[in-house]
């Protein structure tokens, strides 16, 4: 289920238990792209957003990118399509 979005996307998820979680956006040959959570969540519901922008600021393309979230216990990938 692809998740299409511009300018920007909302990415939800729950935290089953607190501690570190990341969140990283990839491209589809696997390079990060951004990062948008790393640090400390309490266990819960949280949103993070992505503007479509690299590590260093810059636009992407459109296509589909990938989300990783990782955290103690729990390790979800989901794919997104950017579309300008």
């Amino acid at each position: 289920d692809l998740n299409p979005f511009n300018p920007e996307t909302q990415i939800e998820f729950t935290v089953p238990q607190a501690g570190h979680v990341n969140v990283t956006v990839y491209n589809v040959k696997g390079a990060k792209v951004a990062e948008l959570a790393n640090g400390h969540f309490e266990n819960g519901v949280h949103k993070v957003q992505w503007n479509g922008t690299n590590l260093s600021g810059e636009g992407v393309a459109s296509g589909v990118y990938f989300y990783r979230i990782e955290g103690e216990g729990f390790n979800v990938t989901k794919k997104m399509m950017l579309m300008k």
